[in-house]
């Protein structure tokens, strides 16, 4: 940018480029135009859509209610961006501000915005990965392509991994008569992400709803006939589930790769950046023209003791893009920290889930209205003497009262007897989650580390 590079000529004549065209992506180019950015816009993506919604991916377009090729994303105004879609970013070079993409191109920036999300974790064996009828679930291809396998009647489906997609798909089979099977290794599904007590309810829904659901066991080998079809699947327990659709839902890769070697502070957790969404260089040292938003960014959060949170929630992406755009065109004096609690929703097997702050922070639960034996209930969880989060089964309207305690920091367990009603106990529970050393599937919130002012943290270059 030529001059002295003041805020005005950047808005005025600058050049920003997102790489990632997501929902984090989109609604930081609408916050930047809103904000009054005049200058070029370019929007790279590796796929060769425009910003498409995923919640639905593996809820109505699986039950057939809704086409994946309708699943774009609403514009909240015009973005007037050059728009570079299906040409990946293969690389950054800081010090020359240039995105490389595939085509061998490059495109220079004043600031940049990186949104460059997750991708499906795939099936660790590549020959076993390519059989037919072995699906992952993450973009509007994958969705439309096990949609059309599920319309034709499959005889069982396998559902490796009981997080919340798997669980979501797990419940649009049922729902459709489809016969299926997860595996989850940990003790239940959704263990990691909302612990062993809650759990045990999700456990207790899947298989009254007819889900072959077998935990503690891992998949150990797929495999395919002479026609090179999925037929069978072998257990770690020395079981063997026949299916003809395997689905494999492993968790989530940060789509980090490109950036090995940039002198940028990511690696296989994501991006480290600071509240603002800054980014940090390998040394800790944080840029000024090179931001994270989404699901790849991990950021310092004050009500989780600054704690790095990488969060794979739809409602992060779009509040941090905003405050990264915002504070893209600011001055130090007027940017504004990432601080809104995280929450979640899911729909699996006729029940909303909904939770808010950080329940896998959590060691206590205590369940504060309704009852777990009836799948319906509010629970509160505790960290430390204080109340982190909250999940409700069918019981969301109390959501945001608990959440305005995780936002004063109020004690847990909460002391309003006259408000809670607790058949199941007035004491709390061991929160029951896993040894974190021992991993489960699908957790959607990942804590990753400290401050880059504490002196136990390091960064290390991707690789």
């Amino acid at each position: 940018m030529p001059g002295d590079g003041s805020l005005e000529q950047l808005k005025r004549d600058g050049r920003i480029v997102v790489v990632g065209a997501s929902l984090a992506g989109l609604r930081a180019a609408e916050t930047l135009r809103e904000k009054g950015f005049a200058g070029s816009l370019t929007m790279i993506g590796d796929e060769p859509c425009e910003p498409y919604d995923r919640p639905p991916l593996s809820k109505q377009v699986l039950l057939g209610r809704a086409s994946a090729d309708r699943t774009r994303l609403p514009r909240l105004r015009s973005v007037d961006a050059t728009w570079r879609l299906g040409t990946p970013a293969t690389g950054l070079d800081m010090a020359a501000r240039r995105v490389r993409l595939a085509d061998g191109d490059e495109v220079p920036y004043d600031r940049l915005l990186i949104a460059t999300g997750v991708r499906a974790r795939p099936w660790p064996n590549e020959a076993e990965a390519e059989l037919d009828g072995v699906f992952a679930l993450r973009t509007r291809d994958d969705s439309a392509a096990l949609a059309r396998r599920l319309d034709a009647g499959p005889e069982r489906v396998l559902v490796i991994g009981g997080g919340f997609t798997g669980s979501e798909i797990a419940s649009a089979c049922r729902e459709r008569g489809i016969p299926v099977t997860v595996t989850e290794r940990g003790a239940a599904p959704l263990v990691g992400a909302l612990g062993g007590v809650v759990g045990a309810v999700a456990a207790e829904m899947q298989r009254e709803h007819g889900v072959d659901l077998r935990t503690g066991v891992m998949v150990t080998a797929l495999e395919g006939d002479a026609a090179g079809r999925v037929r069978a699947a072998q257990l770690s327990d020395g079981s063997s589930v026949e299916a003809d659709v395997v689905v494999v839902s492993l968790g989530a890769l940060r789509n980090t790769e490109w950036l090995a070697g940039s002198g940028l502070g990511a690696g296989p957790r994501g991006i480290a950046c600071d509240a603002g969404c800054r980014a940090f260089d390998i040394r800790g040292i944080v840029t000024d023209d090179i931001y994270a938003a989404g699901d790849v960014a991990r950021s310092p959060h004050a009500l989780f003791g600054y704690q790095f949170l990488s969060l794979e929630h739809w409602g992060n992406a779009v509040s941090q893009a905003r405050i990264a755009a915002h504070n893209m065109l600011s001055e130090s004096s007027d940017r504004l920290p990432h601080m809104e609690v995280p929450a979640f929703w899911s729909s699996q097997f006729g029940v909303n889930i909904k939770s808010v702050g950080i329940p896998s922070m959590g060691t206590e639960i205590l369940i504060s209205q309704g009852s777990l034996a009836d799948h319906r209930f509010l629970g509160v969880y505790g960290y430390q003497g204080r109340v982190i989060g909250a999940v409700a089964f069918d019981h969301g309207r109390w959501l945001p009262f608990y959440q305005e305690l995780i936002e004063t920091t109020a004690p847990f367990p909460p002391p309003f007897t006259t408000v809670d009603r607790r058949p199941d106990g007035h004491r709390p529970l061991d929160a029951d989650f896993p040894d974190p050393s021992v991993p489960t599937h699908g957790p959607t919130v990942t804590l990753s580390g400290y401050s880059p002012a504490d002196r136990r943290m390091t960064f290390t270059p991707a690789h």
